[in-house]
């Protein structure tokens, strides 16, 4: 990794560390740190539209078809909700596993990209992960830095996270935020996604949705595809597997239960699906669950 990258990258962390407890600092500029000190196991977590950062340690995430473990050589950008299973591969010695996931204001996007050049790459990248620059690192570190400076951020925290999102928009990522943003096309991924996270009990098709968000299968479907790595009845499927599994662990639901209430129809067909995401049935995996946070507290969200 470029030196000054390193450096910067550092600072934040620092900055992170010193101010981990204050949640309602960093709610302040859109940001949220979470710290750990051992490695995981997968679960299941919402993304909402959002840059998310390894500041120490190693992560595994699947989005998708794709399944990638990274740290702070790489960030992702997460442009509309996404259904990821994720889980802490490695920790630091020192610093354990830290991240930051930063709040994606659409507004602001589409603010800064209107008076920008426009970025002649208009395919959204195949690679999910993205490459850091200098001046996004160094933007980044001052925005993290607000953290140590509380009295600063009604004032700097508008015109740093302006200039975060320029500089996301000059990396290899910048096709995929204004995917969601920038078009017609995108506010149709940024509507369904909405619609199926909302709606998500009820019997949703292809054709459904597609005239829900007013466009064509085939449109809804390749654009989907690139926003968010998946087809609509995959994205569908995570959802609705991950909140059964919430209701189960959190609220007590039988598998029945939250099959039931999440949208699916046959036990057995739940089952399976459930089966082959978290690699157990569902009545033995939340009872797993239940006791691995009775034992150290982590969170299945």
């Amino acid at each position: 990794m470029d030196h000054v990258i390193s450096d910067r990258l550092d600072r934040a962390l620092t900055s992170a560390l010193r101010t981990m407890g204050n949640a309602e600092r960093a709610t302040r500029i859109g940001l949220r740190v979470s710290h750990v000190s051992r490695p995981t196991e997968l679960g299941y977590q919402r993304y909402t539209p959002s840059l998310s950062v390894v500041l120490a340690g190693r992560k595994r995430s699947i989005v998708g078809d794709d399944d990638d473990t990274w740290g702070r050589e790489r960030f992702i950008i997460t442009p509309v909700d996404l259904p990821v299973i994720a889980g802490v591969v490695s920790a630091d010695p020192d610093a354990g596993f830290v991240s930051a996931m930063w709040q994606l204001d659409t507004r602001i996007v589409t603010e800064v990209a209107a008076a920008m050049p426009r970025p002649h790459r208009d395919d959204v990248p195949t690679a999910r992960l993205g490459t850091w620059t200098p001046g996004l690192a160094d933007a980044f570190a001052r925005l993290i830095g607000l953290l140590d400076a509380p009295e600063d951020i009604p004032v700097l925290a508008p015109l740093v996270s302006r200039e975060v999102v320029l500089r996301l928009l000059q990396t290899d990522q910048a096709p995929r935020i204004l995917a969601a943003v920038g078009n017609r096309e995108g506010d149709v991924v940024a509507e369904a996604t909405a619609l199926l996270t909302r709606r998500m009990a009820e019997p949703w098709s292809v054709p459904d949705l597609a005239a829900a968000v007013r466009t064509s299968e085939s449109t809804l479907f390749a654009r989907f595809r690139q926003v968010t790595g998946m087809t609509p009845v995959q994205y569908l499927r995570r959802l609705r597997l991950g909140e059964a599994r919430h209701r189960m662990v959190v609220l007590g639901d039988s598998a029945a239960q939250a099959a039931a209430a999440v949208g699916y129809r046959s036990a057995s067909h739940f089952s399976r699906d459930y089966h082959a995401l978290h690699g157990r049935p569902p009545a033995a995996d939340a009872e797993r669950v239940r006791q691995q946070i009775m034992l150290n507290g982590s969170s299945v969200r």
